[in-house]
């Protein structure tokens, strides 16, 4: 019998989580699809698996496929914004540049655009370098269809993502800027950071208090961060690393809530905002999370 050490779903998990995080956004959906992957997985006879490595992401991708169309429909009817799921992450993430910028909320968020086929194709083949055969055999079309896919799916992507150029330094000193002109109440040092077509996305689910729309233009989004100083609520911000980034996590013992917050920065200044306070999308926060392509 295969020791437990031996076995390759054992040896292959935070690559099968990650494959499943970056198609779902959802780490507690990844977790459920891995799961599944793995009772799937206990019932192959393992001996005549050539490629378990192939074997279980293909697993993990129909599965995910089959969990995302599930989603989108529970998602149409979700109050607000919908941001991915914040995960506080291990340095080696952040050591990964490619990794950092994949998983990074900015690029879950332009994936949230595409279609399930569309998005496993494409985080399968830009993400992962997965052969076109492999990726054909996971999602069920054919080897053309898949190039044809998967170019469709990165010409979306790349008109939509914001350009980013991960430079860990010049984010980490724009997010401490960030924090120390937050909790100072300054807005002039706010907007010294900010630049001027910033975007702010927050995310309360309709269960934490949360703007329902984008917030759009510097003088705007300082306005509305500076709210909880304005009116004499403490809370306290620190720096952490956030999906591969620098992010921060903002706590107000006022109420008990959180917002955990990540950055797109370009050239010092920071041009995204995205703010997650749905208390049941925070539940990682307290523990560090390696992910593995």
């Amino acid at each position: 019998m295969t020791s437990p050490s031996a076995d390759p779903f054992v040896e292959h998990r935070r690559l099968l989580f990650t494959v499943a995080y970056e198609m779902l956004g959802s780490a507690a959906d990844a977790e459920d699809v891995v799961q599944e992957s793995w009772l799937r997985w206990s019932d192959v006879d393992q001996a005549e698996v050539r490629d378990p490595r192939a074997y279980l992401v293909r697993i993990v991708t129909r599965q995910s496929l089959n969990r995302l169309r599930s989603l989108s429909r529970r998602r149409e009817d979700y109050v607000g914004e919908w941001l991915p799921e914040p995960l506080l992450t291990s340095p080696d993430v952040a050591e990964d540049v490619e990794l950092a910028e994949s998983v990074s909320i900015a690029m879950l968020t332009v994936l949230e655009t595409l279609g399930p086929a569309e998005r496993a194709v494409f985080v399968l083949r830009e993400v992962f370098d997965t052969p076109y055969e492999e990726i054909a055999e996971a999602v069920g079309k054919s080897p053309a269809a898949v190039r044809q896919i998967a170019h469709r799916a990165k010409e979306h992507v790349a008109a939509r993502r914001p350009r980013m150029e991960v430079k860990q330094d010049e984010q980490r000193a724009a997010v401490e800027r960030f924090l120390a002109a937050v909790q100072g109440g300054d807005i002039q040092d706010l907007l010294a950071v900010l630049a001027p077509d910033v975007v702010m996305v927050a995310d309360g689910g309709g269960v934490a208090q949360a703007a329902r729309r984008p917030i759009h233009g510097a003088s705007k989004v300082a306005a509305f961060l500076g709210t909880a100083k304005r009116i004499n609520i403490e809370f306290t911000g620190v720096p952490i690393s956030i999906n591969g980034l620098p992010g921060a996590r903002l706590d107000i013992p006022f109420d008990g809530s959180t917002t955990a917050l990540s950055f797109v920065v370009e050239d010092g200044l920071i041009t995204r905002i995205f703010a997650m306070r749905n208390p049941h999308k925070l539940q990682r926060l307290g523990e560090e999370t390696t992910l593995q392509r």
